[in-house]
């Protein structure tokens, strides 16, 4: 594709990671000191030695905005990815996983320094998935990999937390937030994680009130970065802050809080969580495909609670039903 060719309805930024689940137990966590249902990075010796005690494990391109990206090119949206691999094995894999889906993938793998990330993902029979990232070579997206000319033609932006933990990739992320903002598109950003939250307060604070116009998180993220006790005072402290909210709440479904409206949306029913992994990525896809074709916001919560159900019934977070057949009952 040339450059004057660029054109995309979203592009997403984030940390480039092969994913690798397997179903274990609780014992596996407490023996390996881990935070069940949370994120923590780890050091490439210490995925080494979770990764040699795992079962059988499903292996797939992931990171949280990579994900995203998949779900809004299975339903039928233009998507690029900006996310950095290494030349291997993982990183050859990842690129040709995500571009198999209808991702394109706009940063040239390079051929020097740490492998290209992974993520330990540690799936219990309660549903619940505990990741433990190595970050590798995503942790070293610099401003120059950016590829501005895509950004640009994008009606929105799409970027995750987890990204925020290096300099170097936190200034890149900042540079395409800006880039989108001056040609006048949209920015969405998602919380990823509470320990995130945790991490980048202030910052994220600033954010809210600078640049995004779209946020995606989860009750407790939401009331990590509120500082409030309930749900109902999240709501009403980040009411007006962006143009859009979206708080979601599990079994629970999710609520769309702008200025002027809060939109409560049921969860779309399945008969059995089977891996938790990736649904708020994939609510995040279904949400943004609706605001990509110009759904309301009723709509577009239905669609991503939908998309959502659909990845937590199997293994993996990138779906394994027909999308399409969702956006045809709109």
């Amino acid at each position: 594709m040339s450059n004057s060719d660029l054109r995309y309805d979203i592009i997403g930024i984030g940390n480039a990671i092969v994913d690798i689940i397997s179903h274990e137990t609780e014992d596996f966590l407490i023996r390996h000191q881990l935070v069940k249902d949370s994120m923590s990075l780890v050091d490439e010796q210490a995925a080494s030695a979770i990764y040699d005690e795992m079962h059988p494990a499903v292996q797939t391109s992931g990171g949280s905005a990579a994900n995203t990206m998949a779900g809004i090119a299975l339903l039928g949206a233009s998507t690029g990815y900006i996310g950095k691999v290494k030349d291997d094995e993982l990183g050859k894999f990842f690129v040709h996983d995500i571009e198999a889906i209808g991702v394109d993938h706009l940063v040239k793998p390079t051929s020097s320094g740490p492998p290209t990330a992974r993520s330990m993902v540690l799936v219990t029979p309660d549903g619940s998935r505990t990741m433990n990232t190595y970050l590798g070579a995503s942790s070293t997206l610099y401003v120059e990999e950016i590829n501005s000319e895509a950004v640009a033609s994008a009606d929105f932006l799409y970027c995750e937390g987890y990204i925020w933990d290096v300099e170097t990739t936190k200034k890149a992320i900042r540079l395409a937030i800006s880039i989108a903002k001056e040609a006048g598109k949209k920015v969405s950003f998602t919380l990823s994680d509470t320990f995130c939250v945790e991490r980048h307060h202030q910052e994220w604070l600033e954010l809210i009130a600078g640049p995004v116009d779209i946020l995606f998180g989860n009750e407790d993220e939401y009331l990590s970065l509120s500082g409030c006790q309930t749900l109902e005072g999240a709501i009403d402290w980040i009411r007006g802050q962006v143009e859009i909210a979206c708080i979601t709440e599990a079994q629970n479904g999710s609520t769309i809080v702008t200025a002027e409206h809060i939109i409560g949306i049921d969860a779309h029913e399945v008969d059995r969580v089977v891996d938790s992994t990736g649904a708020g990525d994939l609510y995040a896809s279904g949400f943004l495909f609706g605001l990509i074709k110009g759904f309301d916001l009723q709509i577009c919560g239905k669609i991503g609670s939908q998309v959502a159900a659909e990845v937590i019934t199997h293994t993996g977070a990138r779906p394994q039903s027909p999308l399409a057949e969702i956006t045809q009952m709109y």
